[in-house]
């Protein structure tokens, strides 16, 4: 056992036994095999064992279950068995413990040490340890939640203003007008920390300047005027704003408020713009089906798939979803049937495999497996993931197994659930220790990775 080979496997969720299948094993009561297994190198085993000997009240055997990953030096043990002794209140141990691996720069362990001290009332500490790392958006965004507990807002500020002024073109082209700021979230914290501070108007100006609107599917600024209902302003901004994220948080307000046409109509309205729909169909229909008009629903996203170039693989899938929640399977293969239709009797597999659960809710699961198989790609792995799926569905748990077996290179993950259902855990063990290959990529420091396995 090493810290890269821990990594690497932990990262991948290759030659080992991943987070879920050791949550099902302790379901179906398979407590043993996961102690074994947590003694033999499987991290995520050891990880639920110690913390359901730690529920038990067996502390020091939790710790003794982590201590042989911890002796690699790897990070995410360290913080494993911190967590536990914060837990049982046992807070210096878990700084002691934590302080190295902070010290020795590794950013994760920095961020995790700095909120560790903070939630114990030594937020001035973690300040100083942040600060000269402000320009890294990743300690930036845990130097800003620490101020606050700190009561350092202020001086948290002045450390962004500085790298806000000394943002620097993008590029040498003359007409960019982006700028190259460090760290990238300059603006986004520096407006956090002033809308803490109740000044709102120079929160919301700062955020109007930002070159990136939206991270995760979510808009800084729309979020801000909707906690401070300034709803006229959030009209305006999803007027403009293109992304659809505005308009959504808009109608997320709405519908809190009970105002359910006026969120359906703040959807509608931009849906009605250039491109909009596109944007906030999916939002939208499941609006409708929260409401129990799931008919109307289908037709957004059916609209949608109609228009030219609209019937893409993730609208189809949408739509045909609704179909099946709605007992209207068949519904969704005579919208499939016409779409092969238009494109000349073609159906790809990712269009092929929407049939499926439509037919097996129709009592066709025979008939589907059948032209599953004569399909042109019915021999790819992918398909086999799919086919095994409908039949684990229908209950037909030996026949999922064995589709999987015609690929066993891949998909070893799924194979072993479907081994583990079946009671032969000896087999789905051994299908999730094949051998792999060496790491071929540094361990995660918290930042993006540029080459596979991402």
């Amino acid at each position: 056992m090493d810290a890269a080979d821990l990594d690497c496997r932990t990262r991948t969720l290759t030659g080992c036994i991943p987070p879920l299948l050791v949550s099902r094993l302790l379901e179906l009561g398979h407590e043993r095999e996961v102690e074994f297994q947590a003694g033999r190198g499987e991290w995520f085993c050891a990880l639920e064992w110690a913390r359901l000997l730690g529920h038990r009240g067996r502390r020091e055997e939790a710790l003794e279950v982590l201590a042989p990953y911890i002796a690699t030096n790897w990070w995410p043990a360290a913080r494993a068995r911190a967590e536990l002794l914060e837990g049982w209140g046992r807070v210096e141990e878990a700084i002691a413990l934590s302080r190295p691996y902070a010290e020795a720069g590794d950013r994760l362990a920095l961020v995790f040490f700095a909120r560790l001290l903070a939630r114990h009332d030594r937020g001035g500490e973690a300040f100083m340890l942040l600060r000269d790392g402000i320009q890294d958006w990743f300690l930036a965004q845990c130097l800003v939640d620490i101020a606050e507990a700190a009561d350092m807002d202020e001086e948290a500020a002045a450390l962004l203003e500085v790298r806000i002024e000394g943002a620097v073109p993008a590029c040498n082209d003359p007409d960019c007008n982006n700028l190259r700021m460090e760290p990238s979230n300059a603006v986004d914290l520096l407006a956090t920390i002033r809308e803490r501070q109740g000044q709102i108007k120079e929160a919301i100006t700062l955020l109007h300047t930002r070159e990136t609107t939206s991270v995760n599917g979510r808009d800084q600024l729309a979020d801000m005027l909707a906690r401070h209902d300034r709803i006229t302003e959030l009209r305006a901004y999803a007027a403009s704003e293109h992304h659809g994220h505005a308009a959504q948080r808009l109608a997320e307000v709405l519908e809190e408020r009970g105002d359910v046409q006026g969120a359906i109509a703040a959807y509608r309205t931009f849906g009605a713009t250039p491109d909009g729909m596109w944007h906030v169909a999916v939002p939208l229909s499941e609006l409708l089906v929260r409401l129990g008009r799931g008919d109307e629903a289908i037709e957004v996203m059916r609209a949608l798939a109609e228009r030219p170039g609209g019937a893409e693989d993730w609208v189809v899938h949408t739509l045909c979803t609704l179909y099946a929640d709605h007992d209207r399977p068949q519904d969704g293969l005579a919208y499939l049937d016409a779409l092969r239709g238009r494109r000349g009797g073609k159906e790809d597999w990712d269009f092929f495999r929407m049939r499926l659960p439509l037919m097996a809710d129709c009592g066709l699961l025979d008939e589907a497996i059948e032209h599953a198989r004569s399909h042109p790609e019915g021999d790819t792995w992918y398909a086999a993931w799919v086919l095994s799926d409908v039949l684990a569905e229908a209950g037909r748990t030996e026949e999922a197994a064995a589709v999987l077996e015609r690929h066993p290179t891949v998909g070893g993950s799924l194979r072993a659930e479907r081994l583990i259902d079946l009671g032969r855990i000896e087999d789905a063990v051994r299908v999730l220790q094949q051998p792999m290959s060496k790491p071929t990529t540094p361990a995660w420091d918290g930042d993006y990775f540029t080459e596979p396995p991402f």
